[in-house]
């Protein structure tokens, strides 16, 4: 029935004051249920993140340089949103949520509709602007580790990374009434995180085009898309 669905099933049959959500194809270490219940210990931390990693990460490019993103996206991102107690995406593979605030959030979770349907993606994205929504912070765990598998063929990462970018935009209108309420820093994050994306699209078309009627390089286009991550990484690390 899918993963939501599963978790439903789960949360409301246990009985423990946090729930870790550990995807399937990932390992934690021996310590990441310990380190994630002690930043639970703050009631106001509705749920808390680890940092992930490839498992995989040695088998092609292609893993080696997801295992990058994710450095990046844990340790610059996640961490820069954290410095406000407001991860805006406690990633699936290794979350660590508090029961009963789950528990008040399990019917906005399950209904969420996707263009008229049940929605089938980015149920970790989804329930942390949830946990948000109800005035709970989110915060990310860096030494607490789990490597999961990553894709290792373009064709299963371009669809892993369509799935996540729907994802992106859809809550990120979902969180536009959170903004406000949170550090000016969360919204100057959100506006890069849609923008970029389709700046990003419009360069790499614009690329394209040159070379396909010129046959030049489009030095230009290269020299925006470089841009544009040197200035969001360094707002992020600073």
């Amino acid at each position: 029935v899918g993963k939501r669905k599963a978790q439903i099933a789960a949360i409301t049959q246990s009985s423990g004051d946090l729930i870790l959500n550990v995807d399937s194809d990932t390992t934690i270490a021996p310590d990441v249920v310990s380190k994630l219940a002690h930043k639970m210990r703050d009631p106001a931390v509705g749920a808390a993140m680890g940092q992930m990693k490839a498992s995989n990460q040695a088998d092609t490019w292609l893993t080696r340089l997801i295992d990058m993103e994710y450095w990046l996206a844990c340790n610059e991102e996640r961490a820069a949103q954290a410095r406000f107690g407001a991860v805006m995406c406690c990633c699936g593979p290794c979350a660590m949520y508090r029961r009963s605030a789950m528990l008040s959030l399990l019917d906005q979770y399950e209904t969420q509709l996707y263009r008229g349907k049940p929605s089938d993606f980015g149920e970790d994205r989804h329930l942390t602007i949830l946990m948000l929504s109800a005035g709970f912070r989110t915060e990310y765990v860096p030494s607490a580790i789990a490597a999961t598998v990553v894709p290792d063929t373009m064709g299963v990462y371009l669809r892993q990374q369509l799935r996540w970018a729907r994802s992106t935009f859809r809550d990120t209108l979902l969180a536009l009434p959170v903004l406000p309420g949170l550090d000016r820093y969360l919204t100057l994050d959100a506006i890069g995180q849609n923008v970029g994306l389709l700046l990003l699209a419009l360069s790499v078309l614009t690329g394209i085009g040159q070379f396909a009627l010129t046959a030049t390089l489009p030095w230009w286009t290269i020299l925006v898309i470089g841009s544009m991550t040197l200035v969001r990484c360094s707002v992020a690390a600073y």
